[in-house]
């Protein structure tokens, strides 16, 4: 080795320490290292990391004088399998390795998110030979000691140090294979990093990794001895005596142990959470005074346990009082907190006002009570609330900490694959929550299960159909909508956007082809040309062809559970507003296509031997229990508002099924075009269920978040609608009545197994509470207190940078059209969340409509909606309102491209406090007299 290349390696050895691990070479390096200096290098791997055993490595090998060293060290490197850092050593070239820096510190961001959404055993087999062997073996074995997460960890820390030209590429592929939502966020072409693609929100999926939750019944008969609902609950209270299994459940936290509270559906925990409350307040010695907070995230729950709480605590003297984003607006949180013994949130509020200082510590309280608390994860609020708990207990503070109490259903497992999994899993909700008691009924089972029944559980596998000539038809449609906007790109001679040469591996009819739009229409939108009429006519045509093809693969997944009839009908309505909106060149050509094959898709439809086997089976199921029980109360859930709908009528068509007079129950958020159902109408929905005898079955989608009060009932029905553990668990406990079912409906082998794994994971989740129940409670604590500790290293290192406001001017364009709407320096924030543009420009760039449902919020009244002003687009922009005495637009950031004027680059945002401008507050002293 020359004196020349002695110095290279000690030039480049950064290269060398962040890939190597050297104890991968040590053998084929016995020639030229000694036995202590081996066992040296390894024991500092052991004790202080590999980048550590790398440095010292290096060392050794730039003191080595033997001849044959250094092409001894190049052979090693081969050996072992690490090709890349080979090629750069006998080159001296590093620029390859250097380029995957980028793709290092987007992995190292992401890693809490990898960690917990990859299942490294699944994509081990693609991405192994980017990998050196052992690393390999060593990803398996802490998989299989230490559980998936640790090993989605260790599969990070073999990426981060990977010499391979290709591991990012070879990464994106197997998350692909494996329909890995971590793949969304790990984007490889360059150019997309200006496009805000995230996670698709199946807008038409409400399913999907969310809890079923309903009010127990039997806790408005705890609190009232009257089963009617809630919401009619008489104030005249009447004291009831207490369950012993209710008084199981509460001894932990009577006891002032920080408690999670894990009993089914149904038992009646809002009453054990008032017993803790009120012996929580008496305890205080006179002259002291204790302080309550009860949480519940959703608005309806809010509502319900407000008037519980104050039903049960006003009679007794204490003052209760609330506060949720309905009504923080009009009072002081502050004073709230300060004037009242009870406060029930919606845990946002309390994080907000930590976060501005409105509330100084959680040391103002003494109790707090997470309701649903296996949400504690992630960034929800109650994680958020915790995060600051625990800042404050491992921070060394003085000031006293509140107890804190959990309440849920099912604390889930997450993807634990074992006992041992599970147990962690659960640890670390404890550790979140600050608790190291998990109270369950015990010693009280025959009583708690006298008051809670659980449904028997069927599976039902029924065939599709064998023939679809309506699939064939709408796919033939969408192959020619395809190719319409294929050629635009072929047109102008560019494949910018690649996706669409990838089309024919998205299978029609399903959440993939639809998650493909969603990134297509996301990636057309920032697409730029010098000719800006021309950048402007091509992406409004790309949005057409990429709407369309939503609603056709919207009508095949319609077809796929439903009727034919009914799917026909939802492109039949669509094609119809297509008409009466601008109805441009493009519109017309797509509508002409779909009415030359209207005719046949008629006549198919209407043709009884179409007829779905799905629903003949759900139809045998409904005559069939309600001949052995004609009073049944039925909820039927489904994954879809559109299944909603298409149900609805072929009950309502069917004459052996129309005496059911179906009701209908969805979600308040809004879908695409359609928003959900308001409060009122949910609670109207639900009233009609509860005491109209004739309406017997109710078709819903999951609710979950909206925390609805739902009557009991006899029987459930899941009709291909299947999700995780805690979701089964609640899901069924809907079913409460002595001898109700459960029935899964699919023709899906795979969602049966789903369920059965629920089923397996429901019983392992049991076991492992009861295990943690035979820990010694001081291991237990300081098992939790080890993770706090490991999580809070890990949350300060990568602590939130706030992001530096960008003072640069830049441009709002129509997102459809790409015309000008404003400048970013006439956006005002109005009450902090709401963005409005000053100036008379902007006001001839838009047109308004009466608003279909004006309505009066705080300061605000919502008069019209406000759209695009250039012919043939009228996109959606946002409404316009009186705000205070001001006629003011309130545009939404999701409705515009971003240009950057100097540079001409666009970006897309989904929320305004993704967008890092300068915002100017709005001033009344602006606003023309």
């Amino acid at each position: 080795m020359t004196a020349e290349e002695r110095r290279n390696l000690r030039a480049f050895q950064d290269y060398v320490i962040k890939i190597l691990d050297p104890t991968y070479i040590l053998s084929y390096m016995s020639p030229w290292f000694k036995d202590d200096e081996v066992q040296y290098i390894r024991a500092e791997k052991n004790n202080k990391g590999t980048m550590e055993a790398a440095s010292l490595f290096l060392k050794f090998l730039l003191e080595l004088q033997e001849e044959g060293w250094f092409r001894g060290f190049l052979d090693a490197l081969a050996h072992a399998g690490y090709s890349g850092l080979y090629e750069a050593i006998e080159s001296w070239d590093f620029q390859t390795i250097e380029r995957l820096e980028e793709y290092r510190s987007l992995l190292k961001r992401l890693q809490p998110e990898f960690k917990t959404t990859v299942n490294p055993k699944d994509i081990l087999p693609e991405v192994s030979k980017c990998l050196i062997s052992q690393e390999c073996e060593e990803i398996m074995q802490v998989c299989s000691n230490k559980g998936l997460m640790a090993g989605a960890e260790k599969m990070v820390e073999c990426f981060l140090r990977s010499d391979k030209e290709n591991w990012p590429k070879t990464l994106k592929l197997a998350l692909d294979k494996e329909e890995s939502k971590f793949s969304e966020l790990w984007t490889m072409d360059k150019g997309a990093k200006n496009i805000d693609v995230k996670v698709l929100e199946d807008d038409e999926m409400e399913t999907s990794d969310i809890q079923i939750f309903y009010k127990e019944e039997s806790e408005c008969q705890n609190l009232s001895q009257n089963s009617c609902p809630s919401s009619e609950v008489s104030h005249i209270y009447t004291p009831v005596k207490p369950r012993n299994y209710q008084l199981e459940l509460a001894l932990p936290a009577k006891e002032g142990k920080n408690t999670i509270i894990c009993a089914p559906t149904g038992c009646g925990k809002t009453f054990v959470s008032l017993l803790i409350c009120e012996h929580h307040l008496k305890k205080f010695p006179q002259g002291q005074k204790g302080k309550v907070v009860f949480f519940a995230v959703q608005l309806p729950v809010y509502e319900q346990q407000k008037s519980v709480f104050s039903n049960y605590f006003e009679r007794l003297g204490y003052k209760v009082a609330g506060v949720s984003g309905a009504t923080s607006e009009n009072v002081s949180v502050k004073q709230i907190v300060e004037n009242n013994d009870i406060i029930i949130l919606t845990p946002q509020i309390l994080v907000n006002s930590l976060k501005n200082g409105t509330i100084p510590s959680l040391s103002v309280f003494t109790l707090m009570i997470f309701d649903e608390c296996h949400n504690t994860g992630k960034h929800h609020p109650y994680n958020m609330i915790m995060f600051n708990y625990l800042d404050q207990k491992l921070g060394g503070s003085s000031d006293p900490l509140p107890q804190v109490i959990g309440l849920t259903a099912s604390v889930g497992i997450g993807d634990a694959k074992s006992t041992a999994e599970a147990v962690e899993y659960i640890c670390r909700l404890c550790a979140s929550l600050d608790t190291s008691v998990i109270a369950t009924v015990k010693d009280n089972l025959e009583e708690l299960e006298e008051i809670v029944y659980k449904p028997q559980k069927f599976f039902r596998k029924v065939e599709s159909r064998t023939t679809d000539r309506f699939k064939c038809i709408i796919s033939q449609l969408m192959r020619e909508t395809e190719s319409l906007a294929k050629s635009i790109f072929d047109e102008i001679g560019t494949i910018t956007l690649e996706g669409i040469s990838q089309i024919r591996n998205r299978e029609f009819g399903t959440q993939k082809y639809e998650q493909w739009i969603v990134t297509v229409q996301k990636a057309c939108t920032v697409f730029q040309l010098p000719d800006k009429d021309e950048e402007s006519r091509i992406c409004k045509a790309l949005f057409l062809y990429t709407s369309h093809l939503r609603k056709y693969n919207d009508a095949l997944i319609i077809n796929e559970h439903a009727r034919m009839k009914d799917a026909l009908d939802y492109l039949k309505d669509f094609f119809t507003n297509v008409r009466a909106a601008g109805f441009d060149e493009i519109e017309q050509d797509l509508t002409r296509r779909f009415e030359e094959k209207l005719q046949k898709l008629e006549s198919v439809s209407m043709d009884p031997s179409n007829e779905n086997p799905k629903l003949k089976d759900l139809c045998f199921i409904l005559q069939e229990e309600y001949h052995l029980n004609p009073e049944s109360r039925t909820i039927l859930f489904v994954k879809t508002r559109a299944l909603v709908d298409a149900l609805k009528k072929w009950i309502e068509e069917n004459s052996e099924l129309s005496f059911l007079k179906p009701g209908i129950l969805t979600g308040r958020g809004k879908t695409n075009q359609n928003t959900g159902m308001t409060l009122p109408a949910q609670k109207c929905a639900l009233d009609a269920f509860r005491t109209n005898g004739d309406k017997k079955i109710l078709i819903a989608t999951s609710v979950a978040d909206e925390g609805i009060d739902i009557a009991e009932c006899n029987l459930v029905i899941l009709y291909e609608y299947v999700g995780n553990v805690i979701k089964m668990i609640q899901t069924r406990g809907r079913g409460r009545a002595r001898g109700s079912k459960c029935f899964l409906l699919t023709s899906n082998a795979v969602v049966i197994e789903k369920e059965k794994i629920n089923i397996y994971k429901e019983k392992m989740m049991n076991d492992s509470i009861s295990m943690l129940q035979t820990w010694n409670e001081a291991v237990f604590k300081e098992k939790v207190l080890q993770i706090q500790i490991q999580e809070k290293v890990i949350r300060d290192s990568q602590g939130k940078v706030e992001p530096v406001p960008d003072k640069e001017n830049k441009k709002l364009l129509c997102r459809k059209c790409k015309a000008f709407a404003c400048y970013t320096v006439d956006i005002r924030v109005v009450e902090e969340c709401h963005y409005t543009v000053v100036g008379d420009a902007f006001r001839k760039c838009f047109v308004s409509k009466l608003h279909p449902k004006p309505k009066s919020f705080g300061y605000f009244e919502k008069r019209a909606k406000i759209f695009c002003a250039r012919p043939n687009c009228s996109h959606d922009w946002g409404i316009h309102v009186k705000y205070k005495i001001f006629e003011i637009p309130v545009i939404k950031i999701e409705s515009f491209v971003v240009e950057d004027i100097a540079t001409g680059a666009q970006k897309l945002y989904a929320k305004w406090k993704d967008f890092h401008f300068e915002k100017i507050p709005f001033d009344a002293k602006e606003m023309p007299k």
